[in-house]
């Protein structure tokens, strides 16, 4: 059988933990998945970028990996949930360019598989933007 670690990232993990009684990450073998990242401080404080909140959340999501030993370069498959108004029939460029660029930057030419979902609530009221990846520890060497 599989050892089974759960990881809570320090600072905003930790408070999320002590508040609704959660893990950031889960191992399991070489497997793992995070729970949805925000782009958030550590103080709970969503920016009022959107750009600056979606960057936030690919480092959120780099700091969850690294509590299990995991990279963004062992990342398989993104979720990306993406708060659009009512009515909306696109989640957007102002969203996707941003998204792309982390992508580009963060998992030096790999590309693992996307799913893009528009919702009408996060987490947080100020939330634009949640994060979830699989990844596989050392797939991406």
């Amino acid at each position: 059988m599989s050892a089974v670690t759960f990881g809570i990232a320090p600072g905003y993990g930790e408070k999320l933990h002590a508040a609704l009684g959660y893990s950031g990450a889960v191992r399991v073998g070489d497997r793992v998945e995070i729970s949805g990242q925000a782009g958030v401080d550590d103080d709970l404080a969503v920016p009022d970028s959107l750009e600056e909140e979606i960057v936030r959340a690919f480092d959120n999501v780099e700091r969850t990996l690294a509590t299990v030993g995991a990279t963004w370069k062992d990342v398989i498959h993104v979720n990306s949930y993406h708060k659009v108004a009512p009515g909306d029939d696109v989640i957007g460029d102002d969203h996707n360019r941003v998204m792309a660029e982390q992508f580009r930057s963060r998992l030096g030419g790999r590309a693992p598989i996307w799913t893009e979902t528009g919702v009408t609530v996060l987490g947080l009221a100020a939330m634009r933007v949640e994060i979830r990846v699989t990844a596989i520890v050392g797939s991406g060497s």
